[in-house]
């Protein structure tokens, strides 16, 4: 192969590249700001790995649920609160939670918060994590922490 070739080949493969990673960035950024509120429960984690520096290890309520019943898919029923748990009975329209396996533990968006050095203390009493939901693709972003009122962090 000529240096030409090979740099312009390059050059494409590191277009493409760039170009997904900003794709996957604006499409978090659409869910953040016109995704559905949802609150999913706080499950307990380990303690000593509650706190790890400048992040939080999350578990979530739901996760169990789904890991319980072994569903291919998670339906959601909401409060009036907005508090999210698995639907027994979905019906079509109903929001429907995306997650993965990893590492043999279930994934929903996420197993972590991170946050600015010194503030660990402002988290520790978080009771849900605030998610903003795509209806349609299921995708979740946790965006915030809350109390057991709702209230952010």
């Amino acid at each position: 192969m000529n240096t030409t070739f090979t740099r312009a080949l390059l050059a494409v493969a590191v277009v493409l590249v760039l170009g997904a990673v900003n794709w996957s960035i604006l499409a978090k950024e659409r869910i953040k700001t016109e995704g559905e509120r949802i609150y999913l429960e706080l499950a307990p984690v380990d303690p000593r790995s509650l706190m790890q520096g400048d992040y939080m290890a999350l578990r979530f309520s739901l996760a169990n649920q789904i890991q319980a019943t072994e569903s291919a898919s998670a339906p959601l029923s909401v409060d009036e609160r907005g508090v999210a748990t698995l639907n027994p009975d979905p019906k079509p329209g109903d929001l429907h939670i995306r997650f993965r396996y990893r590492n043999g533990q279930l994934w929903l968006g996420t197993n972590a918060y991170f946050f600015e050095e010194g503030q660990a203390e402002r988290y520790q009493g978080a009771r849900y994590g605030e998610f903003r939901l795509d209806r349609e693709s299921g995708e979740a972003v946790l965006v915030a922490l809350a109390d057991e009122n709702l209230q952010a962090k």
